[in-house]
């Protein structure tokens, strides 16, 4: 774990390597990637078929084998405990509320020249959504593709998840059903973004992919970007936590380790103004460690990819948030609508002492899919937009086109352009 002191001679140095750390896939996850994507690109279901053998251990020899009967999704909800099936419907509807505020409205209006303008949204045809099932599987994370997308008006759901050995989770599958999703493929990895993408004999091709996974999977999204939509390139998970001394140790320990836990890649930071409460929390993540079953997980991350940070005072760690751009953000202050004010770049921000990050990533509403990687500079989290996209369009009346064609034909002329200016001048008479 890494200790900096903002007022240490080498902290400015310290700070922008930690900030320049992208804890990424490396060049050789890239080159397997692209080799994967040509091989399902040329030989389809057969290719999928013998990369989900060789990773997953899992033989796709029928149709079972292939993809998850909606039954079998509507059995695993059914059979849930009743306190578990209540807290999935809870989270479902929570997040459903939140995201139906997202959904863009249509304009259309005429402006001062008599041109009728306007936009139009609608929804992608097909999304693909990518659920993880290695390291862990997350069926809050299908909530949180599959109802913004449903929210948007998407036709068709298509479920991607690895079965390793075989083993399906019925988590995911009743939280396929809760979600409305049309079919559930049991495929993972750089082949199942392939197979969604450019589509095999079996699975059809989607519009849009969405959702977390490995390197091979981010890679695999960021290099289909433009043959489909995608939400983002995520990298490990990533919390940041601001805390004044006022804060119990236990429960911030307990907040960076729950980011560790998903990945020995995860990264977690503690930005603080009292260096005894900095001893304090350094000693409980230890205590943490001990009780954890993730603890050989989450003992990687922090011990490799931990960091404190001491600052005089707190009027300090704007700056340093802001240059981070964390994925989840937590402000654990006495007054933290204050500091808010100042934060220009996080993923999510989680105020006051009583607002865990995991509250976040289960039943709070808004969407945990977030950028990684300083990404948080330019992008947002997984919304409704994701699914959608805008189609503007303009009506000229013979006035309109009167009014503003010579400028048209102008513009046309100096950029040299004939045609263009041609197919006005010629409605215009000139």
């Amino acid at each position: 774990m890494l200790r900096l002191n903002t007022s240490d001679p080498g902290f400015d140095q310290a700070f922008r390597r930690l900030v320049r750390n992208r804890r990424e896939s490396d060049g050789d996850v890239s080159r397997d990637v692209a080799l994967i994507l040509s091989d399902v690109k040329g030989r389809g279901d057969e290719a999928v078929a013998e990369l989900t053998a060789r990773f997953d251990k899992h033989t796709l020899d029928s149709d079972a084998a292939w993809c998850i009967d909606p039954a079998a999704c509507r059995e695993a909800f059914d059979d849930l405990q009743p306190d578990l099936r209540a807290a999935l419907e809870l989270a479902a509807q929570r997040i459903r509320t939140y995201h139906e505020a997202q959904k863009p409205a249509d304009s259309d209006t005429t402006d001062t020249a008599g041109v009728r303008l306007g936009a139009r949204w609608r929804a992608v045809d097909a999304a693909g959504l990518y659920v993880p099932g290695g390291r862990a599987a997350y069926p809050s994370s299908l909530l949180m593709n599959a109802i913004p997308a449903r929210v948007a008006g998407v036709g068709r759901l298509v479920v991607v998840t690895p079965t390793p050995g075989g083993v399906v989770n019925p988590l995911v599958l009743a939280a396929a059903h809760l979600a409305g999703v049309d079919e559930v493929w049991r495929i993972g990895g750089a082949q199942a973004v392939a197979a969604l993408a450019y589509g095999t004999k079996r699975i059809a091709p989607v519009d849009v992919i969405t959702g977390p996974g490995n390197a091979w999977v981010a890679e695999a999204k960021r290099q289909l970007y433009g043959v489909v939509g995608i939400d983002m390139v995520a990298g490990p998970s990533e919390i940041l936590v601001i805390a004044d001394a006022h804060n119990d140790p236990e429960w911030t320990a307990a907040d960076l380790l729950s980011q560790a836990e998903h990945d020995p890649a995860a990264q977690s930071i503690l930005i603080t103004d009292d260096a005894r409460f900095a001893d304090s929390v350094a000693d409980r993540v230890g205590v943490e460690l001990g009780m954890l079953p993730t603890a050989r997980v989450a003992n990687e991350s922090w011990a490799t990819h931990g960091v404190i940070i001491e600052v005089a005072n707190l009027d300090e760690a704007p700056a340093l948030a802001n240059a981070l751009a964390a994925e989840h953000l937590q402000l654990a202050v006495t007054d933290p609508q204050a500091l808010f004010d100042k934060i220009r770049h996080a993923g999510s921000v989680f105020m006051g002492r009583m607002t865990p990050e995991a509250i976040g990533d289960y039943v709070a509403g808004p969407n945990h899919v977030l950028p990684t990687g300083r990404r948080a500079r330019f992008s947002s989290g997984l919304s409704v937009l994701d699914f959608m996209k805008r189609t503007s369009f303009i009506e000229c009346s013979d006035a309109a086109l009167a009014a503003l064609g010579p400028a048209a034909v102008a513009l046309a002329e100096a950029e040299g352009l004939p045609a263009h200016a041609r197919s006005i001048e010629l409605r215009l008479g000139i």
